[in-house]
């Protein structure tokens, strides 16, 4: 798995590409949610578009990134999911807890 991130505009953006098998991964996207939220923080959107492949421990990175800025007030938004990773999200009622939106102009402030 690669990432990107950014802040712009008070929004963490976070640009993941590979596989989401959870492991040193996981800890790494953690991490870099913890920063961001150090500087206020509140709304993170996940680019998920070159996502290939995502396993239970990858649902739990996101699952756990989401409990992070809800429990601060915040919101997390799945950006452009793939055919795939969108059954996936339905299979295990996933898109009833996340957000997902198709570009940044989609988010709602």
């Amino acid at each position: 798995m690669n990432f990107a991130q950014e802040i712009k505009n008070k929004k963490l953006i976070l640009r993941i590409s590979g596989d989401l098998i959870g492991e040193d991964n996981g800890a790494q996207l953690i991490s870099a949610v913890n920063d961001a939220m150090s500087h206020e923080v509140l709304v993170c959107i996940i680019d998920i578009a070159g996502l290939r492949y995502i396993n239970s421990a990858g649902i739990g990175v996101l699952i756990t990134i989401l409990t992070k800025f809800r429990n601060k007030g915040g919101e997390v938004y799945l950006m452009n999911p793939s055919e795939s990773v969108k059954k996936l999200l339905i299979i295990t009622k996933l898109n009833s807890i996340f957000q997902i939106i198709q570009s940044e102009e989609d988010y709602k402030k």
